[in-house]
């Protein structure tokens, strides 16, 4: 039954990571055709019906209710942060760069677990963690045919504030519930994108309705079915599962835009997924520190 129940939550985090893929390149298009910021507020107008017309049909208003607004808008902050970074960073990147680069954020999670909570990491997962950070360095180098890594930087950047929205959300989840969680970190992130984006505001194109609310709706599906896949199993069975962005990353690059990774991506992102994964299998084998995103913020949000 336990074989079972994991190979069921396996596939609804495989399924997860492929919606957010789909989300993410529509974001990339996006970003063509509105600044970053505005791409940030769509996104979370986007998500909003989705996430309301639920919780107005179960009549389950007292769970919107938040008890700690100060942590609430820390997260909205940061995850505005986050939106903005990674789009830019879609904008001038392949999905497949942005994804490998992203994916460090667990290793940056358990370190800040350290700091923040004093948890205990012996010296395997540190050596695991500084080996991902030299994956993401091997991917920052500039190279001859690209010297500004501005979009790599941006990534990254995107990847620290997303271990900071995770560590805030281990502190806010203990008094809040998971609908309040979510609905007020994504209407306040919506709130303060559109005031920051107003004064550049481009027109929306009506042929782009469709396609934002096509965005909301891939992030409700994929926040759902993760949100599923870490309910049922511990953190540590699915966590890996989330690599399979890269993999999906890549497959759109090159059906849409026609672009394949190259070699830095390949030795740089196979160092940070080869790390996050033996940490995963540390936290299987062992227990102790929590992987960071995986065993709770990627129930709640995703760039």
């Amino acid at each position: 039954m336990t074989a079972t129940r994991h190979l069921q939550a396996i596939a609804t985090m495989l399924g997860a990571v492929a919606a957010f893929a789909g989300m993410d390149a529509l974001l990339k298009l996006f970003s063509q055709h509105y600044p970053p910021l505005e791409v940030a507020a769509l996104r979370g107008l986007g998500a909003m019906p989705f996430m309301l017309v639920p919780v107005l049909i179960s009549g389950r208003y007292r769970d919107l209710r938040p008890r700690r607004f100060g942590m609430h808008l820390l997260r909205a902050a940061l995850m505005l942060f986050i939106l903005y970074s990674f789009v830019y960073a879609v904008r001038v990147l392949s999905l497949a760069d942005a994804y490998s680069i992203f994916l460090v954020a667990p290793l940056i999670v358990t370190a800040l677990s350290v700091l923040v909570f004093g948890e205990h990491i012996e010296w395997r997962r540190w050596l695991a963690i500084s080996v991902g950070l030299i994956g993401v360095l091997t991917m920052l180098r500039p190279s001859a045919s690209s010297l500004l890594t501005l979009g790599a930087v941006a990534a990254f950047a995107a990847a620290i504030a997303y271990a900071g929205s995770a560590i805030a959300l281990r502190v806010v989840a203990q008094a809040e519930t998971t609908v309040s969680v979510v609905f007020w970190m994504v209407a306040l992130m919506t709130v303060l994108s559109s005031l920051a984006a107003a004064p550049d505001w481009v027109p929306i194109e009506r042929a782009h309705w469709g396609l934002i609310a096509a965005i909301g709706l891939f992030a409700t599906i994929g926040q759902h079915l993760m949100t599923e896949a870490f309910r049922s199993v511990p953190p540590s069975v699915v966590a890996p599962f989330e690599y399979t962005a890269l993999p999906w990353g890549m497959g759109i690059d090159w059906i849409f835009w026609g672009v394949t990774p190259g070699s830095r991506v390949f030795v740089g992102g196979g160092i940070v997924i080869a790390s996050g994964l033996y940490l995963a299998w540390r936290e299987h084998r062992f227990g102790g520190a929590h992987l960071g995103p995986a065993s709770g913020e990627e129930t709640i949000a995703h760039p």
